[in-house]
């Protein structure tokens, strides 16, 4: 079987590892700040904050922005639901836009009709790898004097016109074992703003400057340096992993037929957490061939988050068309650096014969 994904980890993280288990700091020290710094400079922001996953970044984002009940924040309902639950946990409102068909990523041009007196923020959610429209979003956001909170937790990367995604707003990562780069489970938040990032800092630890000394309610969302020695090692190898994912889409992009392919607009820098297709007939029953033949895939996501349960019972009931057309066409294909090109070979050859 040819997975869907897979880590790949090698000397470097092992011996990474290796080394703080002797030092016997194990939580929130040395590989920890490591991480942060060197994650902060390559997002080209000031502050990263390390978080225990991508969706304690996100909650925390939203926590530091000061977002709660009786807040409303724009966001994607074509995702995985973390990204609105994390609006859920604040107190606040997720209010869901619908799609572009082809970037699969929030449409700038119907923003503006679902902002309210109530709307504290946006958050795109770059899906798939493939950032948003910022420079769109970026605008409404400064018209609006709204917070721009950034789902880039499938991004590690990308960009648009060579500014990285998690340095639009306050950016969101996870380093779940899927992703383009992995600490097994962890996440990060980064910033520019100082106080964004101090009130952060402050939420992670209990409310903890000083040990044993709490100046607000906190929480536990802290990483430990295991993880963040692994992820210094994968972040070392990240660009190398997101270049081998590109040359595999621009190899599938040749070569399949008779489905929809990812299409990247001038400027944007996509760097293939999924690649994705569009079947508009019988997705289900390709995919079931495909694993038949030994190719494994992925459907993200079946269900748009407002048609989950959880959100209808909470009396969501709104049609987006967009999201909830494609949710029945989308396909992933395997794209990670593992892959051969004997592979590639035989996922496009499936995929012609079968559709």
């Amino acid at each position: 079987m040819i997975p869907i994904s897979k880590p790949l980890m090698g000397d470097e993280e092992k011996n990474a590892v290796s080394a703080v288990l002797k030092s016997g700091q194990l939580a929130q020290g040395a590989r920890v700040k490591e991480f942060e710094e060197k994650f902060a400079a390559y997002c080209g922001v000031k502050h990263a904050i390390a978080t225990s996953s991508g969706t304690t970044a996100l909650w925390l984002a939203l926590l530091a922005h000061d977002i709660g009940p009786g807040d409303e924040v724009i966001t994607s309902p074509f995702t995985f639901i973390a990204s609105a639950n994390s609006i859920l946990y604040a107190g606040a409102k997720p209010v869901f836009a619908d799609i572009d068909a082809e970037t699969f990523n929030l449409n700038p041009e119907l923003i503006e009709t679902k902002i309210t007196p109530r709307t504290k923020a946006i958050m795109p959610i770059h899906l798939f790898g493939y950032v948003c429209d910022m420079e769109a979003l970026s605008k409404i956001a400064r018209k609006h004097n709204l917070a721009i909170i950034e789902d880039a937790c499938q991004a590690h990367g990308a960009a648009q016109n060579g500014k990285r995604a998690g340095s639009f707003g306050t950016g969101c990562f996870s380093f779940y074992a899927t992703k383009n780069m992995t600490t097994g489970e962890g996440g990060m938040t980064t910033t520019d703003d100082d106080q964004i990032a101090d009130r952060a800092r402050l939420l992670r630890a209990h409310g903890m400057r000083v040990r044993y000394y709490h100046e607000s309610l906190g929480y536990n969302f802290r990483l430990t340096d295991i993880q963040a020695a692994i992820g210094v090692a994968q972040l070392e190898k990240l660009d190398g992993f997101n270049e081998s994912r590109s040359a595999n889409a621009a190899y599938l992009n040749e070569h399949l037929e008779s489905v929809s392919i990812p299409q990247i607009k001038r400027g944007y820098r996509h760097v293939f957490h999924q690649y994705t297709i569009r079947v508009k007939d019988n997705r289900d029953e390709l995919q079931k061939k495909l694993e038949q033949a030994g190719i494994g895939t992925g459907v993200f996501y079946p269900v748009p988050v407002h048609q989950q349960p959880v959100y209808r019972n909470l009396g969501y009931r709104e049609a987006l068309p967009v999201s909830e057309t494609v949710s029945q066409q989308v396909l992933s294909l395997p794209i990670h650096p593992a892959l051969s090109r004997d592979d590639l070979a035989l996922i496009a050859q499936k995929v012609n014969e079968l559709c």
